[in-house]
């Protein structure tokens, strides 16, 4: 029996959003809104309507529902985990606790890698721990042309990203693999992009970062373990003049750029994001001299 059926007035969605935010201090009022919309079936951009709807009765089954995401929410819980989706470089994937949220910072490492890359180039493109496929999609996307690759060792995160790549019907050739041990000897590129892991196993940051894939952050106690490892085998699957581009934190770039030095490499140089943070190195294989 519901609280309609005692004869209880259903609270409004304007009613369920005010007290969302009163029960949960620090609950964004926009995280709270986008929860609301989609315990209601609707899009979670969709502001202007619930808005619009602020009177509209709010069943006691759904309210429950947002009751739960909101507290879940409260607790750190990435907002793309609980809406099941989110949105990349203009494209809407689908998102589960199997992979990161990717953020808006990789866009910048999605950029760097499309200026290397001419619309009418049918260039080989690698992109190792894909994860939900964001940037290996989005690379896709927008240079039809390339035959693109997305690689990760998880088959849950695997498995993610075919799903978002049939959804958005784009031809993206998975595989499971660790880094590019999978990858055939005689297999070259043009260009091979990373965020792999890079938070040192004992970042303060990462109690916050517990509801993420901890093997999708953490890498050696310096942050550095997987990007030394990808530094090293990148070369021997570059074609001459192939560029290896790497995300990293946000006080990396130095380190990033020495170990690309000294492996070799050429026009070695950082990008930053948006908030003007060196956020991607990377670095152009010429061959051995």
């Amino acid at each position: 029996m519901t609280p309609e059926d005692l004869g209880y007035a259903p609270m409004t969605l304007d009613q369920a959003w005010r007290r969302s935010l009163a029960e949960h201090p620090g609950l964004a009022r926009l995280d709270a809104g986008m929860l609301l919309l989609h315990v209601l079936g609707r899009n979670p951009h969709e502001r202007a309507w619930l808005l619009s709807h602020g009177n509209d009765p709010l069943p006691a089954t759904t309210l429950q529902q947002f009751e739960t995401l909101c507290a879940r929410r409260r607790d750190q819980v990435p907002l793309a985990y609980l809406l099941g989706r989110t949105e990349f470089y203009g494209l809407p994937l689908l998102i589960t606790n199997h992979v990161l949220d990717p953020r808006d910072d990789t866009e910048t490492l999605v950029d760097w890698a499309l200026s290397l890359m001419p619309d009418d180039a049918a260039l080989e493109v690698i992109d190792l721990g894909t994860g939900s496929g964001a940037i290996a999609l989005a690379l896709q996307h927008q240079r039809p042309r390339a035959r693109v690759w997305g690689v990760d060792q998880s088959p849950e995160a695997l498995a993610v990203a075919r799903q978002n790549g049939e959804a958005l019907g784009l031809p993206v050739h998975w595989l499971a693999g660790n880094w590019l041990t999978s990858i055939p000897a005689d297999q070259r590129f043009a260009l091979i992009v990373s965020n792999p892991p890079y938070i040192p196993a004992e970042d303060p940051h990462m109690p916050a970062l517990r509801h993420e894939p901890r093997q999708a952050l953490v890498s050696g106690t310096d942050g550095l373990d997987d990007i030394r490892c990808l530094v090293r085998q990148a070369p021997g699957h570059l074609r001459p003049g192939g560029w290896l581009l790497l995300e990293h934190g946000h006080d990396q770039s130095t380190a990033v750029q020495d170990l690309l030095r000294q492996a070799g490499f050429e026009d070695v140089q950082s990008r930053p994001d948006l908030a003007g943070i060196p956020r991607c190195t990377g670095g152009r294989w010429l061959g051995m001299k």
